[in-house]
C-alpha cells in the first residue's frame, strides 16, 4: 500500500484507507472482509477494456471475488474527505499482469461511526489515462 495524496483535510485517512484495503484483501478468500468494507446496497459500475459498461450490486460479486484469489495490490492515488463522506482514487493493480489492472473511484459514507463503501466506479487500466500503473 503506497501513500495517498490527501486532497484537502482528510483527518480520518487511515481509517478510510483501512476500509478500502479490506476490499482489496477480500480477493484473497476474505468474503468477510468484503462484507465489512461495503454497504449492503453498494453498486459497481465498471468499464472494461473494450468499453463495455456493467453495473451490479457489489454483494452479488462477493463469492466470486473472494474465491478468485486474484493477485492484486491497492495503490492509493488520492483520498478526499468532507466530514462524513469520502472518496478514494485507487489503483487496483494485478501483481501478476499489470496490463490487467483497474482504476477505481470509490465513494464512502460514515454511518453510525463506521466507514462503508457505497459505490465503486471502475475503468480498465487501458482506459484510465495517467492513473494506470
Amino acid at each position: 500500500m503506497t501513500n495517498a495524496t490527501a486532497v484537502g483535510n482528510a483527518p480520518e485517512i487511515d481509517e478510510i484507507k483501512r476500509v478500502v484495503q479490506l476490499y482489496v484483501d477480500g480477493f484473497q478468500g476474505g468474503i468477510e472482509k468484503l462484507q465489512e468494507a461495503f454497504h449492503k446496497d453498494a453498486w459497481i459500475f465498471a468499464l472494461d477494456a473494450d468499453g463495455a459498461l456493467t453495473a451490479d450490486l457489489i454483494s452479488d460479486r462477493f463469492e466470486r471475488w473472494a474465491a478468485s484469489h486474484r493477485a492484486v495490490k491497492g495503490r492509493f492515488i488520492a483520498v478526499t474527505q468532507a466530514g462524513e463522506i469520502a472518496s478514494v482514487l485507487l489503483g487496483f493493480d494485478n501483481s501478476e499482469n499489470l496490463e490487467d489492472s483497474w482504476v477505481d473511484a470509490i465513494a464512502l459514507v460514515k454511518v453510525d461511526g463506521t466507514w462503508k463503501i457505497t459505490n465503486k466506479t471502475a475503468a480498465h487500466s487501458t482506459r484510465a489515462a495517467w492513473a494506470r500503473p
